[in-house]
C-alpha cells in the first residue's frame, strides 16, 4: 500500500474527503517525525512504538578491497509492534 492508497482507505472508512484525509495523514506523519527528532518516542496502543536509538561508531571492511574503514555513529529508527498487531497477523 502506498500513500495514495492509504489516503483513499482513510477517506472511505472515515467518511471524509480525500483532501481532508491527506491533511490528516500528513499531520500525523509530521507529528511523529517532530517527536522522534526531539528524542521522544511515539506509542500507539495496539499498533506499536517508534523510538530513536543511537548506533555507535564502528570499524568495517570495504568488501571490494578488504581495506578497513570507519563507519560513523548514527541515529536509527526502531519500531516495536504492539500485541494487538502481532495477534492480528497470526
Amino acid at each position: 500500500m502506498n500513500k495514495t492508497e492509504l489516503v483513499e482507505h482513510i477517506a472511505v472508512h472515515a467518511d471524509i474527503s480525500k483532501a481532508a484525509a491527506t491533511r490528516a495523514l500528513d499531520s500525523t506523519i509530521a507529528a511523529i517525525r517532530t517527536t522522534l527528532k526531539e528524542g521522544g518516542t511515539v506509542s500507539l496502543v495496539g499498533f506499536g512504538s517508534f523510538a530513536v536509538t543511537k548506533r555507535p561508531a564502528r570499524k568495517g571492511r570495504n568488501p571490494r578491497t578488504g581495506e578497513e574503514i570507519k563507519i560513523k555513529a548514527a541515529k536509527v529508527l526502531k519500531f516495536r509492534p504492539g500485541k494487538a498487531l502481532k495477534d492480528a497477523l497470526n
